[in-house]
């Protein structure tokens, strides 16, 4: 989902951590360190990393620009293959009633029908087109938070991990509790009511 979408589904973060002085150098050089890779691997189930907000099949941070005035805008892209489980089933049967044709045997050892398994779930991922998922992240200087356009837990999951990877900073979801406890100064009293509130509904 995008930032320039229709609508949009976001989850907001804090950063935490020691922001460099050279923060601009900083970005770039780990947009570029962990940049969605120019050959992909065929075989690879999943793949993540940088790309460009204003064309999202580019990771070429030396071309495209990633920040307007305080603002950082950059992608994440995941792509990711899945292939069928009965469409592997049917070829490690193909593939090893062909080897026990060949070899005369009777049955097949563990290891080998573990070896068949892992060549063909291979070989059907070299065959798959992966499908490509971008989404869009602005991060505000000013404020240090970062807003990530999907709600799909997924994927701020690996925007955590790739964020701490590539600039050594953490991020801290933002929602009710959280907000509270960034913006509050607690007693340990007070601290350990707010942990056992529970939500309240209002639907009559």
């Amino acid at each position: 989902m995008g930032l320039l979408s229709g609508s949009v589904s976001i989850n907001r973060y804090k950063i935490e951590g020691q922001i460099p002085e050279n923060l601009i150098e900083t970005v770039k050089e780990g947009l570029k360190k962990h940049r969605f890779p120019e050959i992909e691997d065929d075989t690879a189930e999943f793949m993540s990393g940088w790309t460009s907000f204003s064309n999202s099949f580019s990771a070429d941070f030396e071309a495209e620009k990633f920040q307007i005035m305080q603002f950082f805008v950059f992608s994440v892209r995941i792509d990711k293959k899945t292939v069928s489980s009965k469409a592997v089933k049917k070829h490690v049967a193909i593939e090893s009633a062909r080897r026990l044709s060949e070899s005369g045997k009777t049955f097949l050892s563990k290891a080998e029908k573990k070896e068949i398994k892992e060549s063909i779930i291979n070989m059907l991922m070299s065959r798959v087109p992966s499908n490509p998922d971008i989404y869009d992240l602005m991060w505000d200087m000013e404020k240090n938070e970062v807003w990530f356009f999907t709600g799909l837990k997924a994927a701020g999951e690996e925007l955590e991990t790739l964020f701490s990877k590539s600039f050594g900073l953490r991020l801290v979801r933002l929602f009710p509790y959280s907000m509270a406890e960034l913006c509050c100064d607690f007693s340990p009293q007070e601290k350990d009511a707010f942990l056992k509130l529970t939500p309240t509904s209002f639907r009559i």
